[in-house]
């Protein structure tokens, strides 16, 4: 038996969360609904602005990982910290969720970046805009990865947001190899249209050549495709990935396969703040695809761990997500 049902590999953030009228976002030049990267200086400008916030461990990748670990699977993660306060919160926050994570942190005394953190500013209508400040998760390189534990994954997860660095990019490809090597399969989630826009070109090599699983939201499969609908954006998917799971916000999602298109409707929740609801949707249906669930049951574990984390401000559940399936009688 593998060691580990899933190890992802992406940025590790601490979320720095706040509530701002829609005035805020216009008045900062801060474009609403999508992740924007941000130096040091502009981070330490939205936060002075931004009013009382909420520091909450995230990371795209490493959400999925946590939510992941809370509902009792083993996982690991790969992601870059430094030894600093926040760097350490980060470490803490996702081991303490049975989760293994044993990368080498960037020692305190050395000069240059700190741990990364993202300025996710909510709305009145629950949408989120991100300003992240990568920090030292970009440094992220192969020698983070250990071979033996990607090969000793079911699954590799990566965050398309970590296409931004070469080093990062031949850090996927080590994993890949050693746990492709070892029998293991591969996803990927694109993360965000403008990464896409970014790394077409790479995103596509990957897809085609090495991703077993691609989760995507709707905006992110037309953008890396290129196509005028999402269902040519989907066919497109079918002819290349064995499976695709695509978010189609309170649609819900479609789960395509060579041999179908299975549509699964989302969990009825009332929508506080949208950060996270991908990444949980993602550990949901990961969680069921590796404890041997149908499609379905894993597209409405997915569904209701995204419903789950709409419902309150921040990219970590706060109800047990078990009992949440359990009630719907996917447990």
């Amino acid at each position: 038996m593998k060691s580990f049902h899933v190890t992802g590999i992406g940025n590790a953030i601490v979320d720095v969360l706040a509530r701002v009228e829609d005035g805020f976002l216009t008045e900062n030049g801060v474009e609403k609904g999508i992740m924007q990267l941000i130096d040091a200086g502009r981070a330490l400008t939205l936060y002075d602005r931004m009013g009382p916030a909420t520091e909450v461990s995230g990371g795209s990748a490493a959400n999925t990982i946590a939510g992941l670990g809370m509902l009792g699977a083993r996982a690991s993660y790969v992601g870059k910290v430094r030894d600093d306060q926040l760097g350490r919160i980060f470490a803490h926050d996702i081991r303490s969720l049975g989760v293994s994570f044993d990368t080498p942190m960037k020692p305190n005394a050395l000069e240059g970046e700190e741990t990364g953190r993202c300025m996710v500013l909510v709305t009145p209508d629950g949408e989120r805009s991100m300003n992240t400040y990568l920090g030292v998760s970009a440094d992220l390189g192969p020698d983070d990865v250990n071979e033996a534990a990607a090969s000793d994954s079911e699954w590799i997860y990566l965050e398309g947001y970590r296409f931004d660095g070469f080093e990062s990019q031949e850090a996927f490809r080590k994993a890949i190899a050693a746990c492709k090597g070892a029998g293991g399969r591969i996803s990927i989630t694109l993360s965000d249209p403008f990464c896409i826009e970014r790394h077409r070109d790479l995103f596509r090599d990957m897809v085609r050549e090495d991703i077993d699983l691609l989760f995507a939201n709707e905006h992110e499969l037309v953008a890396l495709y290129q196509t005028d609908t999402l269902e040519a954006a989907i066919e497109a998917a079918r002819a290349e990935v064995a499976m695709t799971a695509c978010t189609i916000g309170p649609k819900g999602v479609h789960i395509a396969t060579e041999a179908e298109v299975l549509t699964v409707p989302a969990a009825p929740m009332p929508r506080v703040d949208a950060t996270g609801a991908g990444d949980l949707f993602a550990a949901g249906f990961l969680y069921g695809l590796t404890h041997g669930r149908d499609l379905e049951s894993c597209g409405r574990m997915g569904c209701l761990a995204a419903g789950e984390i709409i419902g309150h401000i921040g990219a970590r559940p706060e109800q047990d997500l078990r009992a949440l399936f359990r009630a719907d009688g996917l447990l």
